[in-house]
């Protein structure tokens, strides 16, 4: 009998946890590893995709095992069976491809983040030639090839170059699949302002003047970045690092951004972009300094509304109040289209 008891105490327990609120154990200095992982797996259009099974259908043989491992890993957080799981085997596939994330030495999330992403793509392209995904700054050129990763992440932008000399302007599509946004230096400032800075028309001249064709010089320019595609996901990458001399530091700056409507519409010369609202799914934060910095996640899990934070194995529930933050350093965002995903998952977590 009281063996009976005891299973039908676990039953209980396990039936009380709710679909995706599974810590994962730091396997050293993986904290970085750790909160990237499960705002990847707060995304709905990715995480339907992967529990549904649809991405075995264009797996590479060749290099699956890191998709395999992420999909065992999002398949385990979200069952609901266990309040802490490891990611050792994630990790170990991916240490093998790149050794510079090792456990012992910490890194940053966002390098971290465009590094799984080509995992992903890589992996799961349609195409045998295949290309890397690209943060802001990034190659130029149509997408040929394509995967999840590029329909769900990947966005286009315009660099409008005019020479000043003759006026001659010249168009340099470019695609990215993380914005990497300057944050002013100071105290507080908002999202919007640092989309700002980002858009904002830059004056080439000096050592960045353009070789005009017209002209047959090289020649001052004036250059104007525009959105041309917004994709279903779109990261923005705070840009908390920078260098001061020969050294470098972090910004504090506590930047307001919205939970939900936001717009980017001002920034886009497009009219594919033009009513699309987003909605924040998950936060990077980083706290602490360069060196001995630790990195936990807030994701929007198991309902529209409901907040909570990871730090590795530890879990807590928080108010929307608490998800902005001067400590945030990558925010996801996702179509508002697609927010009812949420719905499907915290009932049946699959």
């Amino acid at each position: 009998m009281e063996g009976v008891k005891q299973s039908c105490e676990e039953l209980m327990e396990v039936s009380r946890r709710c679909p995706g609120l599974t810590g994962l154990s730091n396997l050293g200095s993986t904290c970085y590893m750790n909160a990237v992982l499960q705002c990847l797996c707060s995304l709905p259009p990715l995480l339907q995709h992967f529990l549904s099974g649809r991405h075995h259908a264009a797996l590479h043989k060749e290099n699956d095992e890191s998709v395999t491992a992420f999909s065992w890993l999002m398949s385990d957080i979200w069952l609901g069976e266990y309040d802490c799981i490891s990611p050792e085997v994630f990790h170990s596939v991916f240490e093998m491809r790149h050794p510079t994330f090792s456990k012992i030495a910490q890194q940053d999330a966002q390098e971290f983040l465009i590094c799984v992403l080509n995992e992903l793509h890589e992996a799961l392209t349609n195409s045998s030639k295949r290309r890397r995904l690209t943060s802001a700054k990034g190659s130029k050129g149509s997408v040929s090839e394509t995967s999840i990763i590029t329909k769900l992440f990947e966005g286009q932008l315009s660099y409008s170059i005019t020479c000043l000399e003759c006026k001659t302007t010249i168009d340099r599509p470019e695609s990215f699949t993380i914005l990497s946004l300057p944050v002013p230096s100071k105290s507080v400032c908002s999202l919007q302002d640092c989309l700002k800075c980002f858009f904002q028309q830059d004056i080439l001249t000096w050592n960045n003047q353009i070789h005009c064709s017209s002209c047959g010089k090289k020649q001052d320019a004036v250059m104007n970045t525009t959105l041309t595609k917004t994709p279903e996901i779109i990261i923005f990458h705070l840009k908390r690092f920078e260098w001061q001399g020969k050294q470098r530091r972090k910004l504090s700056t506590n930047v307001h951004y919205p939970l939900s409507n936001l717009e980017l519409s001002p920034y886009s010369s497009s009219l594919l972009c033009e009513g699309a609202e987003y909605s924040l799914c998950a936060v990077v934060n980083h706290s602490g300094f360069l060196e001995n910095g630790h990195y936990t996640a807030f994701c929007k899990r198991s309902g529209p509304d409901n907040w909570y934070s990871f730090d590795d194995a530890q879990i807590t529930k928080i108010p929307k109040s608490s998800v902005q933050t001067d400590t945030a350093y990558l925010l996801f965002y996702t179509c508002e289209d697609h927010l009812s995903t949420y719905q499907k998952f915290a009932c049946c977590g699959k």
